[in-house]
């Protein structure tokens, strides 16, 4: 058996992501808001990037479509001499002197700071801080904070939370219920019964057979099986659906508030305005800095050979940045394009007429790779006169009709809810009746496809959405 070592020569063709490649491909990816903040980042770091205001002496009369069609980048800078080079180098090579003059000042603003978020952890400890209780309970009251999960909950078998810590049942338990005490009503409590007793306790709640249904019951009214409660308690229906009323208005959450989840506003990328009987496509640039090459450079020739390499290559990075930004929009430009001619009807009539897509027919269409595509239809949002909808939901599975159509699995889930929104409330639909009423609109779908859309819909079964 041989095992000489040869040398081969292959030629082939490889993509190299070089670090322009790597940023134009980031740029696709990112939202509007993401993709101001990467700018004014660049802007910040690169002293050959600037933010050139806009002139107001634009035409009034052209149009939104050509506006959008952003022509190559000029690569010929123009040259509006604003300050001395050296000048310019003076102003942020004097460390020392900035230093001094921030030490000098005396008035503080306190407007630029900022409030910290208040967590559900925090807010409970300064509770804990003001109670009266010695060090060492203090110490399990931040253990017992500290195991809560982010409903306010704790989870923990006190036995266990007792033998792992090294203190005594009794102890642990007097601390547990100092904390329970505390705001939000609610918290520390080890379940859901446990959470509602606390609250109807505090709030001194005085509603006949309420304590008793939460202790006992709990199952029963989670699945609405009123009947097994009236028919135990010997009750009508009638003092079941008050004491239910009031349940409603409890916090079965009480870290919801304090949850640090925020909520996300999102800026639409694209706008489509319907103008007589055409579409017009606007890309939003509401706050987008305009950039252009600084000019700081021009006519020196006294600068080091070093700081001449320095400022080529910012220059470079500089005029990759505009071209990719600017091609970026073109980019996109050419996706909503294709979407809003594949996808007119929905524009003309709501999501009800939503085909089927896959990111295939655009891609072929502009002559683009899905991956493209891809990157593009990712945080992007659209605003339309159907609404606000990510780009990636114009991409649908196709399910068949009963005659050999197709129709998108998104027209599909909005009818589902249309029918469960229409249903007799104290006879809601059962899964297998919504796929009979679906089989009379040429929908053929199966019973578990219907469960599965139902679900992605936050829709709960038939029995739980059951109205006395």
């Amino acid at each position: 058996m041989s095992t000489d070592i040869k040398q081969q020569l292959k030629i082939g063709q490889q993509l190299v992501m070089t670090p322009q490649l790597q940023q134009a491909i980031k740029l696709l990816q990112l939202s509007h808001t993401e993709l101001i903040e990467l700018i004014n980042d660049e802007i910040a770091q690169n002293p050959l990037l600037e933010d050139e205001p806009e002139k107001p002496d634009l035409k009034d009369d052209e149009s939104q479509e050509n506006k959008n069609k952003t022509d190559e980048v000029n690569f010929d800078e123009k040259i509006i001499k604003s300050s001395d080079w050296e000048e310019y180098l003076n102003e942020y090579s004097s460390i020392d002197k900035a230093s001094y003059e921030t030490e000098k000042k005396e008035h503080i603003e306190y407007e630029n700071f900022t409030k910290e978020e208040t967590t559900l952890r925090g807010h409970l400890l300064w509770q804990l801080t003001m109670s009266n209780i010695s060090d060492k309970e203090k110490n399990i009251g931040n253990l017992i904070i500290g195991n809560l999960n982010k409903d306010g909950y704790f989870n923990y078998s006190l036995n266990e939370f007792a033998q792992k810590n090294s203190i005594s049942i009794k102890t642990a338990e007097k601390v547990l219920f100092l904390v329970q005490t505390f705001d939000p009503i609610g918290v520390a409590a080890r379940d859901l019964k446990e959470c509602l007793m606390l609250q109807i306790k505090h709030y001194n709640i005085q509603e006949p057979f309420l304590v008793e249904i939460v202790t006992n019951y709990l199952k029963e009214l989670e699945n609405k099986n009123y009947k097994i409660i009236t028919k135990e308690l010997k009750i009508k229906i009638d003092t079941v659906i008050r004491v239910v009323d009031v349940i409603k208005k409890l916090e079965p959450k009480p870290g919801r508030i304090f949850n640090e989840e925020k909520s996300v506003y999102i800026r639409p990328d694209i706008f489509v305005h319907k103008v007589g009987d055409e579409y017009t496509i606007t890309l939003n640039d509401e706050n987008m800095p305009n950039l252009k090459i600084s000019d700081l450079y021009e006519n020196q020739t006294n600068i080091p050979e070093k700081t001449k390499e320095y400022i080529q290559e910012k220059k470079k990075s500089a005029l990759w940045l505009i071209k990719s930004i600017n091609q970026r929009k073109r980019t996109i430009y050419n996706v909503v394009k294709s979407i809003l001619k594949f996808q007119h009807t929905f524009f003309e009539k709501g999501i009800t007429h939503l085909k089927p897509m896959v990111l295939k027919d655009v891609a072929d269409d502009i002559e683009m790779h899905e991956s493209t595509i891809s990157r593009v239809t990712t945080n992007k949002y659209i605003h339309t006169s159907q609404g606000m909808f990510e780009l990636k939901f114009f991409f649908n599975s196709s399910i068949k009709r009963t005659f050999g159509e197709t129709i998108a699995s998104a027209s599909v889930q909005e009818q589902i809810k249309q029918i469960i929104k229409n249903e007799p409330k104290n006879k809601p639909y059962s899964d297998e009746k919504i796929m009979e009423i679906l089989k009379k609109s040429n929908v053929s779908i199966a019973r578990r496809t219907i469960a599965k859309y139902r679900n992605i819909l936050k829709i709960l079964p038939a029995s739980k959405r059951k109205q006395y």
